[in-house]
């Protein structure tokens, strides 16, 4: 079974799922609206992280990659059967595999294995600086989303953190570079505090630009289009 980044079905044990599950408590009004957002397992599963430390499911690992002393006897003595009897009932089983909406990892789960819940969650990567921002970018770049993209975008980050970049998308690739190269199609010069806000969904683009806090010159929608590419 094929890993990929933002994907996983023991997402809820660490600290994104942690984050995530504090968040549902709070915008729960009780316990009925709780258990529709979150189910027993779930809730089980955080409680035993809680409690025991994380749950890392080696198995799974172990059944892709069967080079532990105890598994590697029966793969080399007949791979196909131990695919039938140990990959298949994983890649087979109904559960819940939890992706960031938008990103290369939904798509993938959407068409390799159709028959697992879809969660949509948030990556747990939230960035408490600028240079966190950049540095973490191509961990959150999804390139199959970006695939019909080609743009340049100037940033200019300024107050608590002074930065300039340039981010370049061509058809699902990305590069980052320092200072602001070439010709832009949209430049962003934003305070750094405010850019954090956006990203974590807790500012809106269009007070930012209101407030003159984050200033752009180009067609905005290169903005919405530059998000896309970067789901959290």
């Amino acid at each position: 079974m094929r890993c990929t980044r933002r994907v996983g079905f023991r997402w809820r044990e660490f600290l994104g799922g942690f984050t995530d599950w504090v968040d549902q408590v709070t915008d729960s009004d009780g316990s009925a609206e709780y258990n529709q957002k979150v189910t027993g397992s779930e809730t089980v599963s955080t409680w035993q992280s809680l409690s025991f430390g994380a749950n890392y499911k080696a198995a799974y690992c172990m059944s892709v990659c069967p080079a532990g002393d105890d598994v590697i006897g029966p793969y080399l003595a007949d791979q196909k059967r131990f695919i039938a009897d140990v990959v298949k009932p994983l890649t087979e089983k109904e559960e819940p595999i939890y992706v960031v909406a938008g990103s290369d990892a939904e798509s993938h789960v959407r068409s390799r294995f159709p028959h697992k819940r879809v969660r949509q969650v948030h990556s747990g990567l939230t960035p408490t600086s600028v240079e966190g921002f950049v540095a973490g970018s191509p961990l959150v770049f999804a390139s199959k989303a970006a695939s019909d993209v080609k743009l340049r975008v100037h940033f200019a980050f300024r107050g608590a953190s002074s930065l300039a970049v340039t981010y370049v998308i061509d058809h699902g690739t990305l590069q980052i570079e320092e200072g602001r190269t070439g010709t832009p199609d949209i430049s962003v010069d934003v305070d750094s505090e405010t850019w954090l806000g956006i990203v974590s969904g807790r500012r809106n683009p269009v007070w930012a630009v209101v407030t003159r806090k984050m200033r752009v010159k180009g067609n905005i929608r290169h903005l919405e289009t530059f998000q896309r590419c970067f789901p959290v």
